[in-house]
């Protein structure tokens, strides 16, 4: 319920932007196509499809997704030990949805072609966590998103991007992999154009590690996708897939790069994207 009233106000706030005048986007520019948006707005009810509207050319079959469900839905009838389960959920998940770590890629291509990256991964972990009922967090850091679970009052990790040793669960790695992303004093934000990519640290100057939602995750998602629209200087583009990330997750570097994009759409092509 939580969820759907959250996502009922980003559409309402949605509504309001449209109809102002300071408004640079009409709904027609805002969503790429009619699927996109019928995909939108089932997200009010299942976030499931926010992760879906992105790279929405992509969406096709929703068959490996129910599969791995459907069979981890077996487990969990059978299973109540849920460190066993845990494992399951993130030894299936891998076996049957992400096969191959590809950067940039969305949540769509990994459930049809198996490519995936921290993001789409987390998400995918994420949404299987929040149907078995474990608690969960998902984290952002500059360039980097993993997930952190407990049981018995332990945290572990669990790391999309690595199918081996991903499930990190004694104490002092758990606090070794956190400590490498602990943010430092004085630390400025990265470059906004930096995607989020993968398990790649980079130890100095961290300046994000904050929890997000799974709203937020798929945020993050249209974030990304709108760097590979600002790379190839499609910054129309990049804008409209920052306006989406924006309303479902209103942070600094998202609003950094919509910015920067407004100032080089100008400075380049002599566009004002702001009327």
């Amino acid at each position: 319920m939580r969820r759907f009233f959250f996502l009922s106000m980003i559409l309402l706030g949605f509504a309001l932007s449209a109809n102002s005048q300071e408004s640079a986007f009409q709904e027609s520019e805002f969503f790429n196509s009619e699927l996109e948006k019928s995909l939108w707005e089932k997200g009010q009810e299942d976030v499931f499809q926010l992760f879906r509207a992105v790279g929405f050319e992509q969406a096709g079959s929703t068959n490996a997704w129910e599969s791995l469900v459907d069979e981890l839905d077996q487990i969990a009838a059978k299973n109540d030990d849920k460190v066993k389960l845990l494992r399951q959920v993130f030894q299936k998940t891998h076996q049957r949805l992400l096969k191959k770590y590809e950067i940039h890629s969305s949540f769509n291509a990994m459930l049809n072609e198996g490519k995936y990256d921290c993001v789409s991964g987390s998400a995918a972990l994420g949404l299987l966590l929040d149907r078995y009922n474990f608690p969960f967090e998902i984290i952002e850091t500059d360039y980097h998103v993993f997930v952190i679970t407990s049981l018995d009052g332990k945290k572990i990790i669990l790391e999309s991007t690595l199918p081996v040793g991903g499930m990190i669960s004694a104490p002092s790695e758990v606090e070794a992999y956190l400590d490498s992303y602990k943010v430092e004093k004085f630390a400025q934000l990265k470059n906004p154009s930096q995607r989020l990519a993968g398990p790649q640290i980079d130890y100095s100057d961290n300046s994000i590690f904050r929890k997000v939602s799974l709203v937020e995750l798929a945020g993050l998602q249209y974030y990304n996708d709108a760097i590979v629209h600002f790379n190839s200087q499609s910054f129309r583009k990049a804008v409209t897939q920052l306006s989406k990330a924006y309303l479902l997750y209103p942070s600094d570097r998202i609003d950094g790069l919509k910015e920067l994009s407004f100032d080089l759409a100008y400075k380049s092509y002599g566009y004002d994207l702001k009327k």
